[in-house]
């Protein structure tokens, strides 16, 4: 979460509690989940949350109106910067601990939750450590701050993450790794760079998403959804954006697919209103 962009889009638009553009509003969260940092589907029309730096080390499921169903404190783990989730198709859940705004952090971590433990009030948690080869200072100099993470996804047995840029002066890309689904320390591979636009308060990732038959991967931003298609992983090089205007700018940071042409969307709570949960349809 970045404090300093946050203010600066409330200073200059209203809230999606006012205007909510294109996006349908389906209910609102409790006032225990202000700060939503990643959503992912569950069981019986329901989905996962997750909260980041400063709450709880806890999963909330909880239903499309936001609704709290169930909630799971997660054993050998730490909330430092959880940011994403993401399910594989046995029905691993993973935590993305990756939250990392100053580029200072060395403990990186995804935490995977198998789906028999799912079933217990306190899951544990196994330890994927991940680093980022290319940074070798922390942080690193002003025009190399990539290292901030806050989306991810998972295919085929690895884990694809997406850095949040926070370069100055701004060069509009993110990063795109991957590691393995397994409990161990890795050097996350990159992938490919992709330029998404030149302004840091709309185009860098705060959630990722991968459609269910894997042709279609949404990027979240602030106030904009940017589609992938056309590429076959793990290349990127013949992928096809298009961009989605979202009319809304409010701090939205979670993104999940219900089905391949449809998005649910979740953004936190600030003096204009949101800790609300929205429905996209892509054409």
């Amino acid at each position: 979460m970045n404090k300093i962009i946050a203010l600066l889009l409330l200073i200059t638009t209203q809230a999606c509690a006012q205007n909510h553009g294109l996006l349908e509003p389906l209910g609102r969260f409790p006032k225990k989940l202000k700060e939503v940092s990643g959503i992912e589907t569950a069981t019986k029309g329901t989905f996962w949350v997750i909260e980041d730096s400063g709450n709880k080390d806890e999963i909330y499921r909880v239903d499309k109106s936001g609704k709290i169903k169930e909630t799971l404190k997660i054993d050998h783990a730490k909330n430092k910067d959880w940011e994403d989730l993401t399910l594989d198709a046995e029905g691993n859940l993973y935590i993305g601990d990756f939250g990392n705004n100053a580029n200072e952090r060395d403990d990186l971590v995804i935490y995977k939750i198998s789906k028999s433990q799912l079933d217990k009030k306190e899951p544990n948690a196994e330890k994927i450590k991940i680093s980022y080869p290319q940074q070798t200072d922390f942080p690193p100099k002003k025009d190399s701050l990539y290292y901030d993470t806050e989306g991810m996804f998972h295919w085929d047995g690895y884990l694809y993450i997406f850095t949040k840029n926070r370069t100055r002066p701004y060069s509009g890309k993110t990063l795109i790794y991957r590691v393995p689904d397994k409990k161990g320390e890795y050097k996350a591979e990159l992938l490919s760079s992709l330029f998404l636009c030149d302004d840091q308060n709309r185009c860098s990732v705060t959630s990722v998403d991968l459609s269910p038959n894997g042709k279609t991967i949404a990027l979240l931003t602030y106030g904009k959804l940017i589609l992938l298609r056309d590429f076959k992983l793990p290349d990127f090089s013949t992928a096809i954006t298009e961009i989605i205007d979202l009319q809304c700018t409010t701090q939205i940071e979670s993104v999940v697919f219900t089905d391949n042409n449809t998005v649910l969307i979740a953004d936190e709570q600030n003096k204009f209103g949101g800790r609300k949960i929205y429905q996209f349809t892509l054409d």
